[in-house]
């Protein structure tokens, strides 16, 4: 039977952030040729502040936008997912240190995970 090595963790580990940056881009990318072609000809009054519009500023509507092919709301889930790689990359780390058996580091990336998942909930929308 094989033995899991740091090795192969640290592998999955640099896929897992190439991956995470990878599609984030692409999804920002699709979402900001979709706003700039139906967007892209629309006059801007900066002498006025409009705020983020509303079905960006939650996930339903976020995922909403989304099936709508609303530009903004691609645009938000591409910056989500960017966020969330490293968030995934902590939890990998965890898992890695748990099956080597090293139970200092698994504690202290699990830590760091709860201090990250406590200030997302924890966190003001506006």
């Amino acid at each position: 039977m094989n033995k899991f090595k740091d090795t192969d963790m640290q592998a999955v580990i640099g896929w897992i952030l190439r991956a995470g940056v990878l599609v984030s881009m692409s999804v920002i990318f699709i979402g900001g040729v979709i706003y700039l072609y139906r967007h892209g000809q629309t006059h801007v009054d900066y002498s006025k502040f409009v705020g983020v519009p509303d079905f960006v500023s939650n996930p339903g509507g976020i995922i909403r936008g989304i099936f709508t092919l609303r530009g903004r709301a691609i645009i938000q889930a591409g910056i989500i997912l960017l966020i969330a790689t490293p968030v995934i990359r902590v939890l990998f780390s965890a898992i890695g240190f748990i099956m080597e058996k090293d139970y200092l580091y698994t504690a202290i990336t699990v830590l760091v995970l709860l201090i990250i998942l406590t200030s997302m909930i924890s966190g003001h929308a506006g």
